[in-house]
């Protein structure tokens, strides 16, 4: 389908489901990428992430996007604005926690269009700097975000405690 027919757009309660699906989605590819570090996807996990996105809709500093295409959602974002963190040396930012695009609709460009919405939006509500993290093992949203001008800041490590 054409990316013309695609409709980003503020998610609204009646997301939730879809919402749920793709965050288990989410926590479940994060888990393949590194089993230690990531945790596992639960039967509870797609509710429970439903649940959680639909209770931060409508939160003022909380921006929660969907890309729909014929009555279908296929893909979100989920971003806040933030203070200043000291535990990680930050003024005030726009922070983007999710960005999901369902697998076999990736390369299309909903990725990009739902980024620029989500930037965007942040932007408007004043973010002076966005920022974000991505699994080390997904190289396909590591170019998208630097295509669009994100620079490397921070590298995580993960050590475990044996036993």
């Amino acid at each position: 389908m054409a990316l013309s027919t695609i409709t980003i757009r503020p998610a609204t309660a009646s997301d939730a489901p879809a919402l749920g699906r793709m965050g288990a989605m989410l926590v479940a590819l994060h888990h393949q990428f590194d089993p230690e570090r990531f945790m596992e996807a639960t039967p509870n996990t797609q509710r429970g992430y439903g649940d959680f996105l639909g209770s931060q809709l409508g939160k003022p500093d909380v921006i929660v996007l969907v890309a729909e295409q014929a009555g279908a959602v296929v893909g979100y974002s989920y971003a806040g604005l933030e203070g200043n963190d000291y535990m990680v040396l930050r003024g005030p930012a726009g922070v983007v926690y999710d960005l999901l695009v369902e697998p076999e609709r990736r390369g299309e460009g909903i990725g990009r269009l739902l980024l620029d919405a989500v930037l965007a939006a942040l932007v408007e509500r004043g973010a002076p700097r966005v920022v974000l993290s991505t699994a080390e093992r997904n190289p396909g949203a590591q170019k998208l975000f630097a295509e669009k001008g994100f620079r490397r800041t921070m590298v995580e490590m993960t050590w475990e405690a044996e036993g």
